[in-house]
């Protein structure tokens, strides 16, 4: 072991592969589903407007990470320049948050590989590919940059290649699909008028909160940083491009989807772009797409063993976890944070073996720690602001300073607090998640404590 700082190896294409991957997830391939459900067509709009905001949030964390790129992203900044224990909140928040992520990725895995194997026991998948995505991690960071671009590269090809399939059947052959048309973003299959908000203002502001979940992952450009070569070039180049590609990805493909199949006909479990492409008779290309969500699986859960290891081992430097977790073995990996993480994520092997169908249950339990992500959010905002305040009363001008400041920073948070509102109501049905939100973080304060008084002791 060595005390050593992280290694500088993620070259400026793993950089923009992971913001890009970090967000383009199983979000969009599964969660978009419901969000056309509740809004109809103009879920477009709403991926338009959150996708704004996340730009907003974006360019916050890239200013404070091109500043000082440090391990701990946020946590860092939150504890630096607002107090220990916002740090203590942010770090530790992200980190539970990406463990519970990675074990209900893991265990989207052995589901999916169901698909090809439906006699293949869930524990045993989850446990090959906690094996394999784990030792890719203990490796070096070059190798998890380079797995989690090809990864990105599975995932972004498909959606390409979809969207160009779809432009072909729309503009070029539409005999291959009835009913194929543009004007089923604002007409039903009768031909009478329904409105690109079909579901009215209503339906928009319910599909907020899903789309808001499916741009999850992007501040993972933040966590890795801290292992850019060249941080003051990768992370500006990476904030600007990331978003503007995702929404592309998001608001192209959903835009082909739709107008290949009237939205009216999905429903609110399926993935829209299985069932449509099984639908419109090209039945073969399901196991393309399940082979690609996979691969959008295994990618959020590669980020989230690399991201709770970088989280921890930042929140050591703060003092705000045990020292222990700061150790580095030669080739730079912060091999005890990772193994922290990885003994709570390994717990999905014993529980798909000896409870095969415990995950629906932890589809419930994961209801409520999904507003972790809300606090990211906010958090992020909030130590940006504490941030540029310091910076600005020091005289300091930053090298990529955020657009819209201190307006979108106000914005962003006001959009939490809109999401948390339209979570609590009935319709939306996730009350309990909210109410989950102070519980929590009165509950890190005190570990907090706790924990201070132990280290003062």
């Amino acid at each position: 072991m060595s005390d050593k700082k992280l290694h500088r190896s993620l070259k400026n294409r793993h950089i923009q592969l992971i913001a890009l991957g970090g967000a383009v997830g199983t979000g969009l391939f599964l969660g978009t589903g419901s969000a056309i459900f509740l809004a109809g067509p103009a879920v477009l709009a709403g991926y338009a407007i959150v996708g704004f905001l996340a730009f907003l949030i974006m360019r916050q964390l890239g200013e404070m990470m091109t500043q000082e790129p440090n391990a701990g992203s946020f946590s860092y900044f939150a504890h630096k320049y607002w107090g220990d224990f916002a740090g203590f909140l942010a770090g530790w928040n992200y980190w539970i948050l990406y463990v519970m992520v990675s074990i209900s990725e893991l265990t989207a895995v052995a589901a999916y590989m169901q698909f090809w194997f439906p006699e293949l026991p869930t524990w045993i998948s989850a446990l090959a590919f906690f094996i394999v995505i784990n030792v890719i991690n203990f490796s070096t960071v070059k190798v998890f940059g380079e797995v989690e671009f090809w990864f990105s590269i599975i995932k972004i090809s498909a959606i390409i290649a979809m969207i160009i399939f779809g432009l072909y059947i729309l503009f070029i052959n539409t005999s291959l699909v009835p009913d194929v048309s543009v004007k089923n973003l604002w007409e039903d299959p009768a031909g009478a008028k329904s409105g690109f908000f079909a579901n009215g203002l209503y339906g928009l502001v319910m599909a907020a909160p899903i789309i808001l979940f499916s741009f999850g992952g992007l501040e993972l450009v933040g966590i890795a940083a801290a292992e850019a070569d060249e941080p003051q070039k990768t992370i500006p180049k990476a904030t600007n491009q990331a978003l503007f590609r995702i929404l592309v990805f998001y608001i192209g493909t959903i835009a082909v989807l739709l107008s290949l199949y009237h939205w009216s006909n999905l429903t609110r479990e399926s993935s829209p772009f299985t069932m449509i492409f099984t639908d419109i008779g090209f039945k073969h290309v399901a196991g393309i797409l399940n082979f690609v969500i996979l691969t959008a699986a295994l990618s959020v859960f590669n980020s989230g063993v690399y991201a709770t290891s970088r989280m921890l081992f930042g929140l050591s430097y703060q003092g705000n976890a045990p020292q222990i977790f700061s150790r580095l073995n030669i080739r730079g990996i912060p091999i005890i944070a990772m193994g922290l993480a990885g003994t709570l994520t390994f717990m999905v092997v014993p529980l798909n073996y000896f409870l095969p169908h415990w995950s629906e249950a932890f589809k419930q339990a994961m209801s409520i720690v999904v507003a972790a992500l809300v606090i990211n959010w906010a958090m992020i905002s909030l130590a940006h602001l504490f941030f540029r305040k310091n910076r600005d009363k020091a005289g300091v001008k930053t090298l990529f300073p955020a657009i819209l400041y201190p307006f979108g920073n106000y914005l962003c948070l006001v959009f939490v607090i809109f999401v948390l509102i339209v979570m609590a109501t009935p319709d939306f049905g996730m009350f309990y998640s909210v109410i989950a939100v102070p519980v929590w973080i009165v509950f890190v304060y005190l570990l907090y404590t706790v924990f201070k008084k132990g280290q003062r002791a």
